[in-house]
């Protein structure tokens, strides 16, 4: 499971292989959601309301690297460390 970031206790991964619009995973406890990266829009799942806010906020700040990310990704490169919600 390829983590680029943690933070307030929630997980952020992109996955290796995988298809449909570019997205990432985030995980909270027993709570998990894939989130389209260039809307992030919920695509998948359920967080609580708050943690899917900073989720969001923090995903704006950090667009071009989640981008970045898929791409090397999908190239099966290795992913970059993405720095937490601040």
């Amino acid at each position: 499971m390829p983590i680029i970031c943690r933070f307030l206790g929630i997980i952020i991964t992109v996955y290796y292989k995988e298809h449909g619009v570019p997205h990432f995973h985030a995980k909270y406890g027993e709570f998990g959601a894939v989130i389209a990266i260039e809307t992030l829009k919920l695509i998948k799942g359920e967080l609580p309301k708050r943690v899917l806010n900073l989720v969001v906020e923090w995903a704006f700040e950090h667009r071009d690297e989640l981008l970045i990310n898929w791409k090397l990704a999908r190239e099966e490169e290795p992913l970059n460390l993405i720095n937490p919600l601040t």
